[in-house]
């Protein structure tokens, strides 16, 4: 192993923790206090006992609002609140990546997720790797101004990402490092708006939804994401909405919808993005504690973080997460 390749490796087994408490990208309020109740029900100690570094950064202050030049958009709630905290999550997202831990954003709506993949994206620009997003949702959240039913920010994240238009000035002065669409990949779907999902079909977006894992099993479709971002020389992004679970396991969210993911296959999907080897950062958005029963989708959410982390029952000869993909 190279000086190079032990110096990943050792930076890897860090994990940096940041609190985002953001609200205003959904339609109930309630998410800001998802970061402590991820701290509450012991990110940071099943963390530690996997063996990892944790690095706690506490949670993001709500910046100074900052409306920027351009007007604002129609059909965007909170857009210009939403703008001052976009632009500082890129910030402060690019800056974890380039430290080289694996950087954790506690949400918080989906909204964050517009800084915190442009921030990691302009990182792994930098390295010279392609950057992959998994949206493991039960939404698309591909809409934008012009497509959107509700105005909600959350639910125009990953279009932003890909580089739609409608939300240009979102950033500020953060440069603006899109994804195409061919490298998101849409998991666990079963709710999407009709000029939603005309926009998906356009730009040709890989989109698992329920009935794809009702039919083929959640293994056989999670291991043609791994496959394709390894065969590209590239990182993963995890973008993990826990109303992607079915309301029986996680109700503790604003956007339930009846048919989500099981227990079982939830931990399926972060054991095997374990085992790849290719996830180098992470959201975990939408929690709510204010609707959630005595924490159970905050204890559920850790359990699957722990997972993705390498958490086993039995012990398995399999790759540690903490290896960078080759090339």
């Amino acid at each position: 192993m190279s000086q190079t390749d032990i110096a990943h490796s050792e930076s890897a087994r860090r994990v940096a923790l940041l609190g985002v408490p953001i609200e205003i990208g959904a339609g109930l309020r309630g998410t800001l206090m998802g970061p402590a109740a991820l701290r509450t029900a012991g990110i940071g100690r099943v963390l530690d006992q996997l063996g990892f570094a944790v690095e706690d950064h506490g949670d993001m202050t709500r910046p100074a609002l900052d409306g920027g030049n351009d007007p604002v958009p129609a059909n965007a709630n909170y857009y210009s609140e939403v703008r001052s905290w976009v632009g500082a999550i890129s910030a402060r997202a690019y800056e974890l990546a380039r430290s080289g831990a694996v950087p954790l954003f506690m949400g918080g709506d989906h909204s964050l997720s517009m800084g915190s993949v442009n921030g990691v994206a302009r990182y792994w620009q930098s390295e010279g790797k392609p950057l992959f997003v998994l949206w493991l949702d039960a939404h698309a959240d591909y809409n934008t101004p012009a497509t959107t039913l509700t105005a909600n920010m959350h639910g125009m994240s990953a279009a932003f990402l890909c580089g739609e238009p409608g939300l240009d000035d979102l950033l500020g002065d953060e440069p603006r490092v899109s994804i195409p669409p061919s490298r998101l990949d849409l998991f666990g779907i079963r709710s999407i708006d009709p000029l939603e999902k005309d926009l998906v079909r356009q730009r040709a977006i890989p989109v698992v939804d329920m009935r794809a894992i009702d039919e083929f099993g959640v293994g056989v479709l999670i291991r043609r994401v791994i496959d394709r971002v390894r065969a590209a020389g590239g990182v993963l992004h995890l973008s993990f909405d826990v109303d992607v679970l079915d309301p029986s396991v996680a109700p503790g969210v604003g956007t339930t919808v009846p048919g989500g993911a099981t227990y079982r296959e939830a931990h399926l999907v972060m054991e095997l993005l374990h085992d790849s080897g290719l996830v180098r950062s992470v959201d975990i958005v939408e929690l709510n504690p204010f609707l959630d029963e005595r924490g159970r989708t905050a204890r559920v959410a850790v359990e699957l973080l722990g997972s993705l982390f390498g958490m086993q029952i039995t012990d398995r000869v399999t790759p540690s997460n903490a290896v960078l993909p080759e090339g």
